[in-house]
């Protein structure tokens, strides 16, 4: 007997092409796609001719477990993303204390295990001080690099130390590209400022062009696998798009897709993030350069602080996003901004390709029965009353979104039916393929 079977829905392929039929799963894994399935199942689920999607792959989170968890924590965070059809994430170190050790690695994974309703591994954080355990820490989708100083307490901005991480292995390296001097030498130009527009003056395309920059240089001199997270200017974009060796991988968050400074007018401190929201310029840049794949795929680097936190000053840095990310990029797709083929690999292949992610990021048999049913024909409103998450709101709230998941799927079983997260399901540790380098 199958564990799920899902009827009458429109199966997006890997290749983007759609079928009608059923898919039934069994053991975590999808095991039989077609027209019609006609078995028993633990649960037999109605699609009524819904777009059924993989599940979502999020490769930048902060769900602030340990340390912060009145901002959100792994239980809150992972339920928050099944609602968004998130069904895998990848999480940062710089928690309280930070993931620097194996023995922080291993008490993040087991409350993970105990908390989080969908599937989860964790990053590294690289110090000055930790270069010769960065490899032997596992399992870890890669190694954290803060260039720039952000929440937390992970600065690597000297380039002797950054040396020595490049050089030092073959597990990825994501980088946080913000140089520290050039924000340094900003926040005192503009230090008799408090208002929330300030923050990217302080934070100027020019500091994250450096440390990109730095960060591809390093990459090519000891062939290292480098992510470039949240690129955000259209200088960054115009530099990889020159010169991106193909062991570069980059990623682009709704934020600075969708957001530019013009919000600080209407939302205020809300929007403050590091690297910052920029000019509508560079909203137009990251978009082309997701098109033509100088950009590979789209995280969201949820973030959340609560509002009480974003009246202080200087204001915490981040927003939440998990819920929202899927519905943006599929409102796009409706509007004729991108293709669906586009939606698969930013949203779901190629995070899977880029951190080796085993049965990940494609509905085909044999994968693991990761999925998503989105509703394609209503729009519904986002609105912070409406987040699961636990600061309850969104920089998107009052923005009109269609493509929100109805059903949320993780190895095989229902973890969201559009109304609630289901009791007792339990995501999965994530496992990684052996990546060579450059």
């Amino acid at each position: 007997m199958f564990t799920l079977l899902i009827r009458n829905c429109r199966i997006v392929q890997p290749d983007a092409s759609i079928i009608e039929g059923d898919i039934a799963c069994r053991d975590g894994r999808i095991e039989r796609i077609a027209p019609a399935i006609d078995a028993a199942a633990g649960e037999t689920v109605e699609a009524q001719g819904r777009l059924l999607l993989p599940g979502a792959i999020d490769p930048q989170v902060h769900f602030r477990e340990p340390g912060h968890e009145h901002k959100e924590d792994l239980a809150s965070g992972s339920r928050a993303a099944a609602r968004g059809g998130i069904t895998s994430f990848l999480e940062m170190p710089n928690t309280m204390p930070p993931t620097i050790t194996q023995a922080a690695l291993d008490d993040k994974l087991a409350r993970a295990a105990r908390g989080s309703v969908v599937n989860y591994g964790f990053f590294v954080g690289a110090t000055a001080t930790n270069v010769d355990t960065l490899e032997q820490m596992a399992p870890a989708c890669g190694i954290k690099v803060f260039m720039g100083a952000s929440t937390g307490d992970l600065l690597v901005d000297r380039r002797e130390d950054l040396e020595r991480i490049f050089a030092t292995g073959h597990r990825l390296i994501a980088v946080h590209a913000e140089d520290q001097a050039c924000i340094e030498q900003h926040r005192a130009l503009f230090a008799d400022r408090r208002d929330p527009a300030s923050h990217s003056d302080i934070r100027p395309a020019e500091c994250a062009l450096k440390a990109t920059t730095l960060a591809l240089e390093l990459s090519k001199r000891y062939r290292r696998r480098l992510h470039i997270l949240h690129v955000s200017t259209k200088e960054e974009v115009a530099l990889l798009r020159r010169d991106k060796p193909p062991w570069v991988t980059a990623e682009a968050v709704p934020n600075h897709l969708f957001l530019n400074r013009s919000d600080y007018e209407r939302q205020g401190a809300r929007v403050i993030m590091n690297p910052p929201i920029r000019d509508h310029e560079d909203n137009e840049a990251l978009w082309a350069a997701l098109q033509d794949g100088v950009l590979d795929f789209i995280a969201t680097d949820h973030a959340p602080h609560t509002l009480e936190e974003k009246q202080g000053w200087p204001a915490p840095s981040g927003m939440p996003g998990v819920e929202t990310s899927l519905p943006l990029i599929l409102t796009e797709w409706r509007a004729g901004r991108c293709t669906l083929a586009q939606v698969l690999r930013w949203m779901s292949a190629s995070a899977a390709d880029a951190y080796g992610l085993i049965g990940k990021g494609r509905v085909a048999e044999g994968f693991d029965a990761d999925l998503t049913l989105v509703d394609i024909d209503h729009i519904r409103v986002a609105r912070d009353a409406d987040m699961m998450t636990k600061v309850r709101w969104t920089p998107f709230d009052g923005r009109a979104l269609t493509g929100w998941p109805v059903l949320t799927v993780v190895a095989g079983r229902v973890v969201f039916d559009g109304e609630q997260i289901r009791p007792g399901v339990r995501g999965l540790p994530l496992r990684y393929a052996p990546r060579p380098n450059g």
